[in-house]
């Protein structure tokens, strides 16, 4: 069994390793892999056990055993492979995807503008629709928590300097948001948009 797991969010990825492997499994260098270990790699047992638990890091930027990687894809051993990224106009990366070899990718959220989300709460107090389709461009790339709490700053700042029935208004509406989002089980971006067509 092999897993490739890659991308910017280790902890994420340092979660799932364990996850799969547990807390006890070898840890191999890619880079210092040679081609005449790759059998005793994938194919050898340990003096303790038949069945290994390894975790390989960065074995792509060693590219001439990356390339054999798809000569032990049928290793009885648990095998984790680390990246921190893949190339995947690569004939290698094609033949995993062929062959449904299990590869996930864990990115980090990019930061929200908070420019933009103070954009986006101006014209929900005006046109809740407009605002919700805003949303609707960033919400896959973005944290729906962070989100409400850029809205909630923004609220409050507005209820500071200008303390009217609008604002007020609004910040009673993110108040019921945010119980919403932490005890239904509605999709956080879902409750986020209805809220937004509330304000105007």
């Amino acid at each position: 069994m092999i897993k490739i797991f890659y991308g910017s969010d280790r902890v994420k990825i340092g979660a799932e390793v364990v996850r799969v492997l547990g807390k006890d499994y070898e840890v191999i260098e890619g880079a210092e892999i040679k081609l005449e270990d790759l059998p005793s790699i994938f194919r050898g047992a340990s003096l303790f056990a038949e069945k290994r638990k390894i975790l390989i890091k960065d074995m792509s930027s060693n590219a001439v055993v990356w390339e054999k990687i798809l000569e032990y894809l049928d290793t009885e051993h648990e095998v984790v492979i680390w990246e921190t990224a893949l190339d995947k106009r690569t004939v290698v990366y094609r033949e995993l995807v062929k062959r449904r070899v299990e590869m996930k990718e864990y990115d980090l959220l990019p930061a929200l503008e908070e420019k933009l989300v103070f954009e986006i709460f101006d014209v929900a107090l005006v046109d809740g629709p407009k605002a919700m389709k805003m949303v609707e461009k960033i919400e896959n790339k973005n944290d729906p928590y962070r989100f409400v709490g850029l809205l909630a700053t923004q609220a409050i700042k507005k209820w500071t300097i200008r303390p009217g029935i609008k604002e007020k208004r609004a910040l009673k509406e993110l108040s019921k948001l945010d119980i919403k989002m932490k005890t239904t089980s509605l999709s956080p971006w879902t409750l986020v948009k209805a809220c937004l067509l509330q304000l105007a």
